[in-house]
């Protein structure tokens, strides 16, 4: 539903509404509607430090990227926050708060840890990386505690994914090209 008959909102009138929004709240437009993200907790944000530290100590050239602005989906008019964003260092000077994904290398979710947990993760923020061009979406699911890597996107889709559980040793596939070594995940479980 990105088409803008069917929109909520204009995507301007989404920015303007994001902008203006207390820091405390993080929106995105996912499909053409106004979402409110999640609050992260703690573990949420060791698990994003964790693969931050991993990144910088494999791929020094690259950033990861937190809360970020990314313009996503098919007709751009996604904007979405990923709590990841794997691009070269100093690839968003001069961006404005929502980035294009031109150069972005990878999209990073971690899921909340919660009974009624948000599944936008898993379906539509997916497929707006994919439409959006994005080659790998790494979902870190802490409720089934697996990495969940989507790679090869086209027409809106990834053509590949693959789980590994919490403990193994996840080769991200190009242009990442990065093995993380999972086990510390182990210690962020409930």
């Amino acid at each position: 539903m990105t088409d803008a008959d069917t929109a909520q909102m204009p995507v301007e009138d989404f920015e303007e509404l994001a902008h203006t929004a207390p820091e405390t709240v993080q929106i995105e437009f996912i499909n053409g509607k106004l979402e409110v993200r999640p609050p992260t907790d703690g573990t949420h944000g060791e698990i994003v430090m964790w693969l931050v530290r991993l990144c910088f100590e494999l791929r020094p050239e690259l950033g990861l990227y937190q809360t970020l602005g990314l313009v996503t989906e098919r007709s751009c008019t996604g904007r979405y926050r990923p709590a990841g964003v794997l691009a070269p260092v100093g690839h968003f000077r001069g961006s404005g708060e929502w980035a294009a994904p031109d150069g972005v290398l990878m999209a990073v979710e971690v899921s909340p840890h919660r009974p009624a947990r948000d599944r936008r993760d898993f379906r539509e923020k997916r497929d707006g990386y994919a439409a959006a061009g994005i080659p790998v979406y790494l979902l870190i699911d802490r409720d089934a505690q697996e990495l969940v890597v989507y790679a090869e996107p086209a027409r809106g889709k990834y053509a590949q994914r693959r789980s590994h559980p919490y403990g193994a040793r996840v080769r991200l596939p190009a242009p990442v090209a990065i093995t993380l070594d999972t086990e510390k995940l182990k210690d962020y479980t409930r």
